[in-house]
């Protein structure tokens, strides 16, 4: 795996100062014992209240140096990638923030952050320090384990413990709401694969068609491996499992947490799935989807519940400094907003009519492009986004889904018509060039009856504002000599054409337009232009059928 970074035995150190530089002017500050103990405290605190200290090993950021502010952590104690910090460091931490109202440690289980936190704890209140301290042991991957682990459930308690100091409770009431939080928490995760870490080999232990449930935030393995579903079953099973240990009454808190490397995307996905779930009646707040508490890079997420009760409400939606934190929300329908009347097509032109040879052939093609849709798709990632063969059957698919109402035995609202559907579905510029060549190719079949010479206008207005022509490695290639030979009514011979425009892509090594114009020649050879390669798809269907 690649990554990004300097020296292996700096990293922590430099992402913890990028923090600090990137973060509002005299929010955030360090200890003067850094880079040796490492810890990021509130540049503004006065130990007046309690203070709120947690931390652990990298590689979970934001955790835990990004939740330092005004109404969460008072300071976080850093060390390096999955290794807890040292006792004298969390002592130090203690010894820094700690006033007469005293501190409490959060702490998740985990044995390396509980014995050294605890000790810590001890040394403290052997030099008079008030201390008390808080395990967090939220997940539930593994029944009947006498020591759950601690994963992103500790947010819970980190928002909700701070929320109280900074309301000037006591120590005592402070460790008490955090307790009672910590104790009505459950969380479970999932990922398809491992993470890495900077300057270590790696070797991913999944296969491409699995994942595991229930796995740590340090890289070790999950409870259990899974075969690879949709996301709506991978939610239904953690759902599943969260349900059963929360039990059927109540109103809880749902924390949706990206361990690294899900892509936003796939997150709203996720969300989509969890919160359209058989537990979403039980879910009142959401915070998230976000990167949270990660592990590194690994491609998964976790979700985490807890039991509301009216304070601890008050608590999560209370308004925080740190931006890592994500504002709670109340769980809520999607709201729809009519979209605007517009002309359409089928006020303007005809109804719908059958033809049995154009259904013949539109259907084929449709279906043509829909079968070409992976190879498509191959070769664009190689130069461009990887989405053309996509893009291209969706069109298809809904000129397919909408063939009984076209008027199929009039070419040129046939043409209008496949120009508005083409504009709707298909995303991407291929969406809207090929809607304005079919609509250009319509305007000119209603003023002459002859087929080529209006698709011909229908490139032409396409290169027009598109901007691109022949040579410039993209679908013109392959789409102007097919209608070139297509005046002369040989679709043998247009098949040809197009089949040898598509061809010659590959011997184009820059390209003057689409995503493909940023990609360096090396990487353009040999490749054809895939919507070259579907035009050529199309006149292929053509001349075998007629």
């Amino acid at each position: 795996m690649k990554h990004f970074y300097n020296r292996r035995e700096t990293i922590v150190t430099e992402a913890l100062d990028g923090l600090l530089l990137a973060s509002s002017a005299g929010h955030l500050a360090r200890l003067d014992t850094f880079p040796d103990i490492k810890v990021i405290l509130r540049a503004d605190w006065d130990r007046s209240k309690v203070a709120i200290i947690s931390g652990g090993g990298a590689g979970h950021e934001p955790s835990h140096a990004g939740f330092v502010g005004k109404g969460m952590l008072t300071a976080a104690v850093s060390g390096e990638i999955f290794a807890s910090p040292s006792v004298d460091a969390v002592l130090t931490a203690i010894r820094a923030v700690t006033g007469p109202q005293g501190a409490l440690l959060v702490v998740k289980n985990y044995t390396g952050d509980r014995l050294n936190f605890g000790l810590a704890a001890e040394k403290a209140r052997a030099e008079g320090f008030n201390v008390e301290m808080v395990i967090v042991a939220d997940d539930i991957a593994i029944p009947g384990i006498n020591q759950p682990r601690g994963v992103a459930g500790t947010l819970f308690v980190h928002k909700i413990a701070g929320y109280h100091a900074e309301a000037g409770a006591d120590l005592k009431t402070v460790a008490a709401q955090a307790s009672a939080a910590a104790g009505d928490i459950v969380s479970l995760g999932m990922s398809l694969s491992t993470c890495s870490v900077p300057g270590q080999a790696h070797e991913d232990r999944l296969g491409d068609e699995e994942g595991e449930l229930g796995l740590g935030i340090h890289g070790e393995p999950g409870a259990e491996r899974i075969p690879l579903q949709p996301v709506v079953d991978l939610v239904a099973t953690m759902t599943e499992r969260l349900a059963a240990k929360v039990g059927d009454t109540g109103d809880h808190a749902l924390l949706i947490n990206n361990l690294g490397a899900v892509p936003p995307l796939e997150m709203g996905v996720i969300a989509n799935a969890v919160l359209s779930s058989a537990i979403a009646g039980r879910i009142r707040l959401i915070i998230g989807p976000a990167p949270m508490m990660t592990a590194l890079n690994m491609n998964g997420f976790s979700l985490s519940l807890m039991r509301l009760e009216p304070g601890r409400e008050a608590a999560l939606k209370a308004a925080v400094e740190p931006h890592a934190w994500p504002p709670a929300t109340e769980r809520h329908e999607i709201s729809i907003v009519s979209e605007p009347q517009r002309p359409s097509v089928q006020s303007k032109t005809s109804s719908a009519s059958d033809d049995t040879q154009n259904r013949r052939l539109l259907t084929a093609i449709c279906e043509h492009l829909i079968s070409l849709e992976r190879e498509l798709n191959r070769l664009d990632s190689r130069v461009g986004d990887g989405d053309t063969g996509s893009t291209v059957a969706t069109g298809a698919r809904s000129v397919l889904a909408r063939i009984d109402t076209l008027p199929l035995r009039e070419p040129a609202a046939l043409m209008a018509f496949v120009g508005e559907i083409l504009s709707t579905s298909m995303g991407g510029s291929s969406g809207v060039l090929l809607s304005i060549f079919f609509t250009a190719a319509s305007k000119a079949m209603a003023e002459k009856k002859d087929a080529a010479a209006a698709l011909l206008a229908g490139l032409d207005r396409m290169t027009f504002y598109g901007g691109a022509g022949v040579g410039d490695r993209t679908m013109v290639d392959a789409l102007a000599p097919a209608l070139g030979a297509l005046a002369s009514k040989d679709l043998a011979a247009a098949a040809r054409a197009a089949a040898a425009g598509a061809e010659s892509t590959k011997a184009m090594r820059k390209a003057k337009a689409g995503r493909a114009s940023y990609v360096g020649e090396r990487d353009l050879e040999g490749v054809p232009d895939p919507g070259a390669v579907a035009v050529a798809g199309v006149f292929e269907v053509v001349a075998a059928l007629t």
